[in-house]
Parts: C-alpha cells; structure tokens; sequence
C-alpha cells in the first residue's frame, strides 16, 4: 500500500508499506479522508512537542471498516467509521479514573505511533466510533471539533457567560462553535482579520477583536459590560498570546490551555491570585466527548463543510502542504481525499 512519511522536518516522501492484518483486539480501516491539523502543520515545520522522525502523519481520520478481530460489539465490516485516535494503556492512574485521554503512557496516532497517511489502518478494535450515517468528510472532522469540546467541557460553560477563545484556527474555529452550543456569549481573539471575518460570518461569532489592537483590554471590558471574560481559552499554543490572556481573566475566573507550548509560561502571581482564577490545561479529547460532537452534527448545531476549505488527492499532497503553513492561503481545513 502507499504510504506518505515525514522524513525530517519540510520532508516528505512518498513509499510503500505491507498491508496490514487485523490481530486480536484490532480492527484494519481503508481510509477514505485524512484531515490536516495543526498538530500535522508543526510537525511539518518542527515545532512539535512529543514528536520523532521519521513519521506517518495522520489522525483526523475516516475510514471503510474492512475487518475487526474481537474487541468491539456492534461493528459490521463495511460500514463507515471513525475511531479515537489516542491509544491508551488502561491501566494507569489517568485511564482508572475515566481520564485515558492523558494516560501517562499514550501513544497518539501521527504522533507517538505512524498515523493515517496511508491506505490502510490497523487501530485498536475499543478505539473505534460509528459513523452514525455521517459522511466521511464529516467523520474526519469528529476527532478536532471534539478537542475543542473537550476544552469547554474543561472549563463547565454555563450558559451566559462571556467566553473568550483566543487563536481563530480550526481548533479555535470549533471550540467557539461549543462554547456557543453551551449556551455562552463567544468571543474570538485573533492576529487574522480574514479569520475574524469568517467567525462573523460562518459562524455567526457575535464578538470579534483583533489582538493587535491597542486597546483589546478596553474592548473586551465594553463586550462584557466590565466584567472580563469568565472563560478565557486559548487555542494557538503561542507563548506570547498565552502570556497575555492572564490579563483577561475576570475575577473567579477560568483560562483553559488547548494550545501546546514548549516552553514555560509565565505570569503576575499577584494580578493571578487576586481573582482566585483557576488555570486548567485540556488535552485530548475523550468518547463523551467524541459522542457529543456526532449527536451535535447530527442535530445540524455544527456544520463541518463549513471549515473545508481546501481538498487535494493523496498524491498531491506532498506538493501542497507547505502552502498551509501560510495563513494567506485561507486555508481552515485542508482535507485529503483516498477514493
């Protein structure tokens, strides 16, 4: 089968690898769709936390299940699937507690473990999620909507609140759109008035501030009527936008990190302490969460066509993805086409 591996960081190349047979507890997919994420972009460019080379890249995937070996109850070959691209062991103090999204040995697939560029997927059988008559376009979609769902389930939205998301990338994108389904007043924050223009537009984001503006602090002051907002997440993973949003917080408030940075924040313990603020990281995303987007797609509450922006074959991949590193491309979610 065809294979397309990230050699070095700026390396591609495509190859061939044997088919893979499904072994007791695992389950092959044929894929149909390849979703390129974020995490995908800095691994390209090596900025990558937890990353190694070489590597198939890949995990916003959606497949044909072609042949399951036990593991699973319900799952018919042929039928449309995704699955949760975190493997984990089950047996630590994370997975004991219902927490196997930050297992302290997880093996993300595309990150830890060679991901979905390629023709062919074995996955553990426990990891996969029925389509639910979705669309493969839309399936391949689930695993970065749910990261974002995560992220608001982290920081317990309730409705009416003001909630600032910072970075207007898809997993931004998706995380306002959940914020919203939560009931709370959305805010988004960004460096890209392209980006805030498709908020507005799209996705009817009723507060938009570019984080370049002098006065972003009096800004979100006059949206929430004084207060600040009461949920601040940030999606970028930029040390300098993490940094800053301290000084966004309401008092009692929340700041919730998507967004991975390799290096160490920092902050005004006083300006911290004075609102008793809580600081939570959000990582992964787990099936309730994975269920909470489908049953949201679904119900047309979210509409992942929305976010493709780009489509290419799987052998035009390599001659376009560096074009998505650059945000004047316009590009929000560039999907790779198997059939």
């Amino acid at each position: 089968m065809n294979t397309l591996i990230c050699k070095t960081p700026g390396t591609f190349e495509y190859g061939t690898a044997e088919m893979p047979v499904a072994s007791p507890g695992n389950a092959i997919l044929k894929i149909k769709r390849i979703g390129i994420c974020g995490t995908d972009l800095h691994a390209f460019e090596g900025t990558q936390p937890f990353f190694n080379y070489p590597r198939i890249l890949g995990h916003e995937l959606a497949g044909e299940l072609v042949a399951i070996d036990g593991g699973a109850e319900g799952f018919e070959p042929g039928e449309k699937v995704t699955f949760i691209p975190y493997f984990n062991c089950g047996q630590c103090i994370a997975c004991r507690t219902g927490k196997a999204n930050c297992c302290t040995d997880i093996k993300v697939c595309g990150v830890h473990v060679d991901g979905g560029m390629r023709e062919y997927l074995a996955v553990p059988s426990s990891s996969l999620i029925h389509g639910e008559g979705l669309s493969y376009d839309e399936l391949a979609l689930v695993e970065p909507l749910a990261i974002g769902a995560h992220g608001v389930r982290r920081a317990a939205v309730k409705p009416g609140e003001f909630v600032l998301v910072i970075g207007a990338g898809p997993i931004g994108l998706g995380t306002m759109e959940f914020a919203r389904i939560a009931g709370a007043h959305v805010i988004a924050l960004d460096i890209n008035d392209a980006r805030l223009s498709f908020c507005k537009e799209k996705l009817n984001i009723p507060h938009v501030v570019n984080a370049l503006s002098a006065d972003v602090l009096e800004q979100l002051s006059a949206i929430t009527n004084g207060d600040m907002p009461t949920v601040v997440i940030d999606a970028t993973g930029s040390l300098k936008a993490i940094n800053n949003a301290f000084q966004y917080l309401a008092h009692g408030g929340r700041f919730v990190l998507i967004g991975l940075q390799k290096a160490d924040i920092s902050f005004s313990h006083p300006e911290f302490h004075k609102r008793e603020a809580s600081l939570m990281s959000s990582r992964n995303a787990t099936r309730a969460d994975f269920e909470h987007v489908i049953d949201s797609m679904k119900k047309k509450l979210v509409t992942p066509a929305t976010y493709i922006t780009h489509r290419v074959k799987f052998d035009e991949v390599k001659a376009n993805f560096e074009s998505w590193l650059n945000p004047n491309t316009g590009v929000i979610k560039a999907i790779v086409e198997l059939d």
